[in-house]
């Protein structure tokens, strides 16, 4: 049985919104398949009142935004990378190629392939999100793209300079200052200053998602769908109440539709929990909108045991999933639907948003039950060869072909092990003669 100390505040929500995002990205998608570089240019003025001579930075004008970072941030983003990059570079080692002789002569063989052209998108607008550069860009790196453009949009008709720093650094090889829909669609399809790309990977706003939802398949893959950002926290009768409401805090400020769930076998920490989410509301800094998501979409939910909360956690099939309990690793075992789980006190949230080095863009919206989150895998194409030096064994294999092709009214498809089975066996074939 669960009891819900806080619910989502419905009635806060308001009427639903009357725009209609996929029909509005639609039409940018098509006006910019139509008219390329001109339409990429008006929507970046309407949207972004960003108009410069070339989107497109130049090394020079890199370089001149880098030398304006102070060395902190600088070290600070080759630190975050080298984190990045180490976990990256394990992941790839773990995804082994490999040849194997199934029969004498038969050989069967495994190849990762990286994807030649890729697009990162760097969501900006808000924040200057310089950790998804590196989740993005230097991800796709190791994966050993040989090419990556990344986008991101000008914040308050601005250059972001640390974005810029943490894309070049990451190993960008083409940056620009373009954001939303037009940066998108400029990648998927391709125009004239902007080399089309085969893969879009990077979170963003809702109409972000909906242009790489719209333009995957036909035009390019995408790394994942995404929303909102979400945090469930699962914590025992030992948890500090003030962690909690921290921890929850630090997601609920992404934006006014991020969720922060608490699952407690404890009703003494839930309530102390919804205290100190008031108190510190009263001095964040972006509680004008933790405040909104926490009224909003906030839920704390206390049940009887540890078991019951590691199965409605997995209900909710959340982003990102904190365990502050005695035995954080229990959740490796009990739980199964979630982008990424962070086992103990010591372990937050923001540190893979930010910094330890495990890939931060993750399943949302319950997407977790399908899919994990992006790594290096995601940039490589893991393709398949055969070859066949057995003459006996080719004719054995047609004879096969043969029969299982006929069994679907093949009769091509058989045909071509029927001319191996002639050829290596002496089989013989009407059709052949």
């Amino acid at each position: 049985m669960v009891i819900k100390l806080k619910q989502p505040n419905t009635s806060s929500a308001g009427p639903a919104p009357t725009i209609d995002t996929p029909a509005i990205v639609r039409g940018v998608i098509n006006d910019i398949r139509a008219n390329g570089d001109a339409a990429v240019r008006q929507y970046s003025e309407k949207f972004d009142k960003w108009s410069p001579a070339s989107f497109k930075l130049s090394q020079e004008e890199i370089q001149e935004i880098i030398s304006s970072v102070p060395k902190q941030i600088i070290d600070d983003i080759k630190q975050v990378q080298e984190n990045v990059r180490t976990f990256a570079r394990a992941q790839k080692d773990s995804i082994k190629e490999f040849e194997l002789e199934i029969r004498p002569g038969v050989h069967l063989g495994q190849k990762n392939v990286p994807i030649n052209s890729v697009g990162a998108y760097i969501p900006g607008g808000r924040y200057p999100l310089l950790a998804s550069a590196h989740m993005t860009i230097l991800t796709a790196k190791v994966a050993g793209c040989p090419h990556v453009t990344a986008c991101t949009p000008p914040i308050a008709g601005k250059i972001p300079a640390n974005t810029v720093a943490a894309m070049y650094l990451a190993g960008a090889d083409d940056i620009y200052i373009l954001g939303g829909v037009q940066a998108v669609a400029a990648m998927a399809i391709g125009t004239v200053t902007m080399k089309k790309v085969n893969f879009i990977a990077g979170p963003g706003n809702a109409f972000v998602a909906e242009a790489k939802r719209q333009l995957f398949g036909e035009e390019i893959g995408i790394d994942l769908p995404a929303g909102p950002t979400e945090i469930l926290i699962v914590a025992d009768e030992h948890a500090d109440p003030f962690i909690v409401a921290t921890d929850l805090l630090s997601q609920a400020e992404h934006g006014p539709d991020s969720p922060a769930v608490l699952i407690t076998n404890s009703i003494t920490v839930g309530e102390k929990t919804i205290s100190e989410v008031d108190r510190l509301l009263k001095i964040l800094p972006t509680a004008d909108i933790a405040s909104v998501s926490w009224d909003k979409l906030g839920e704390v939910n206390i049940v009887s045991d540890l078991d019951e909360a590691y199965k409605l956690a997995d209900e909710y099939a959340y982003e990102h999933v904190q365990i502050l309990t005695q035995n954080p690793r229990d959740a490796l075992v009990k739980m199964s639907n979630y982008g990424a789980l962070f086992l103990g006190q010591n372990t937050c949230v923001s540190y893979g948003d930010k910094c330890i080095g495990t890939n931060h863009v993750l399943p949302t919206r319950g997407a977790a039950r399908y899919t994990g989150g992006l790594w290096v895998g995601k940039f490589l194409r893991t393709v398949t060869y055969q070859e066949v030096t057995n003459d006996k064994e080719s004719g054995e294999l047609g004879r096969l072909c043969g029969r299982s092709a006929r069994a679907e009214n093949f009769e091509g498809h058989a045909r071509s092990g029927d001319a191996r089975a002639n050829k290596y066996l002496g089989d013989r074939f009407e059709w052949i003669g």
